[in-house]
């Protein structure tokens, strides 16, 4: 790859590596309303827009999101903490997710830890969310470096060598999306499977078996302790 392209990798790596996460401090202690919501989205997370024109959030979203229900209602119109933190975790999945797996993984989030009095906020499991992805940028960053580096191997002193080489390193970048795709839609799919009937049958089938050979050893113990006494008398 060329000189040029070398300096853009480097910019994107280093933008990747200064990239802003929302805090829940970041997020005001009263609750806003919807026009609040997208003008708050909108100014901490404008470093994620792809183009100017983009749209991190609209109100057309957020209806839609409560519509199929990947937000509990607002309350008088209004949103609060953890009603955006919900729409950040869907700002993030549903760039490669769909939206019933999306609900899938938000209703027990909403359910079991969006009122604030839960043993787990909500807050809590945000803040470990990141703090658990910040940890993992480095070795992010070095993957993406390293497919950079085998993508410039490629297709040398080809006429469109430039061009060969990049689309190598997206179709590099791309598999890895594909696979990690595919197991983020396998673990869904495991969490929502209810317990095989079969699997409950041979499990009460190995109890009886458990359960008889225990009453067979308690029997036999008695007959000989029996056996014993009769000797003796």
């Amino acid at each position: 790859m060329s000189a040029q392209m070398d300096v853009f990798i480097e910019k994107l790596i280093e933008n990747m590596r200064s990239m802003h996460y929302i805090v829940p401090d970041d997020i005001p202690g009263i609750e806003l309303y919807m026009d609040q919501v997208t003008t708050f989205m909108d100014k901490h997370m404008t470093s994620l827009k792809r183009t100017e024109e983009d749209r991190i959030l609209t109100k057309t979203m957020i209806n839609n999101y409560a519509k199929n229900n990947l937000l509990p209602p607002p309350i008088k119109k209004k949103y609060s903490k953890n009603h955006i933190l919900l729409m950040i975790f869907i700002y993030y999945l549903k760039g490669f997710l769909s939206i019933s797996d999306i609900q899938s993984l938000l209703t027990p989030l909403a359910q079991n830890h969006f009122d604030e009095s839960s043993p787990l906020p909500l807050t809590d499991i945000y803040e470990q969310v990141v703090h658990m992805e910040k940890e993992q940028l480095d070795l992010l960053l070095k993957d993406i470096e390293n497919k950079y580096q085998i993508a410039k191997d490629c297709f040398k002193d080809e006429p469109d060598e430039n061009f060969l080489q990049c689309f190598s390193m997206i179709c590099m970048l791309s598999f890895d999306v594909y696979m990690k795709k595919q197991m983020i839609e396998r673990m869904i799919d495991n969490l929502l499977a209810k317990p095989d009937s079969s699997d409950k049958k041979t499990d009460t089938k190995e109890k009886t078996k458990t359960e008889q050979k225990a009453r067979a050893k308690t029997e036999q113990k008695t007959k000989e302790k029996s056996k014993t006494k009769n000797a003796k008398e």
